[in-house]
């Protein structure tokens, strides 16, 4: 008794199956949210690398800024309450302490919880600019799990020609499905509607109606329920950031020296900020041979 032939049809689209599973890329891994209270996301994977030591200061070093710190910190400790919270822009002036104040108000909300509840379960996810269209890849990555993220994405702003702003609008309002209950989305941005004048005014000049094209434009922001605008600071705010810092990191050096010297620091910077005065903290404690720890 002979054994028939292979038929070479099954033989081709076996070949083929095989050869696309091993073109397929692996399933992600599942992130291990306990490694960190921080991760930045790859897209490449997509995956979550843990930040172990996340770049802030704390809270109460944040001068000048506090209706926004208030606004903030009540937003985000509601929402890791499991509370209704909004997506928050915070836009405005440079170097006002943008960043520094949502790592900061994560940290200090954190706290909070493990004093409370003896576990914080608020986790900050950042996702760089140029990612922003792999956003969904990363809320699938997020929805199951038990812990509460903050996407945070650092000076998000759109040029002329960027249609990436589209699939930001569409996740931060969830689509069909809804955004899920255990994320909210955190932007900074010197724009307050994070699209160049330009890019705006271009739409206002070509479109068939213009009402309709500006709307389309600037309905991205309307997306963030809380807007908190940072503006330049004044010159006694811009003494009192250098004084806390000097106070908080233990400087030896009186208020005769450090103040008129940080005046003619600003003065040669052409700028009074939170980040001006870091800074010159920094340059006056290299000057003093002390270390900011």
């Amino acid at each position: 008794m002979t054994s028939s032939a292979p038929d070479p049809i099954a033989v081709l689209i076996a070949r083929i199956a095989d050869a696309l599973d091993r073109l397929a890329p692996p399933p992600p891994a599942p992130a291990d949210f306990d490694a960190a209270d921080a991760f930045v996301f790859d897209p490449a994977g997509p995956r979550l690398q843990p930040v172990r030591r996340v770049n802030r200061v704390e809270i109460a070093l944040l001068r000048g800024i506090d209706r926004a710190r208030d606004q903030l910190l009540e937003n985000t400790a509601r929402f890791a309450r499991g509370l209704p919270a909004n997506n928050v822009l915070l836009w405005g002036a440079r170097g006002q302490g943008k960043s520094s104040l949502v790592k900061a108000a994560q940290a200090a909300v954190n706290a909070d919880l493990a004093a409370s509840a003896g576990q914080a379960r608020l986790k900050l996810v950042e996702i760089h600019r140029e990612d922003i269209e792999a956003l969904p890849a990363l809320m699938q990555l997020l929805t199951a799990s038990p812990h509460r993220f903050i996407l945070f994405c650092d000076d998000l702003s759109f040029d002329s020609g960027d249609a990436s702003y589209k699939s930001l609008k569409a996740a931060l309002e969830g689509g069909i499905e809804g955004r899920p209950d255990n994320i909210l989305f955190y932007a900074t941005s010197n724009r307050r509607h994070l699209l160049p004048r330009d890019m705006i005014e271009n739409e206002r000049s070509t479109a068939i109606n213009p009402g309709e094209a500006i709307e389309e434009k600037v309905s991205l922001s309307d997306r963030f329920g809380l807007w908190l605008g940072f503006h330049k600071c004044s010159q006694d705010d811009y003494l009192a950031m250098v004084a806390g810092y000097v106070a908080h990191f233990g400087l030896n050096v009186g208020e005769d020296v450090w103040r008129p010297d940080s005046l003619e620091w600003s003065t040669t910077r052409g700028a009074r900020s939170g980040r001006v005065a870091w800074q010159y903290v920094q340059d006056l404690a290299g000057r003093l041979g002390q270390r900011l720890d």
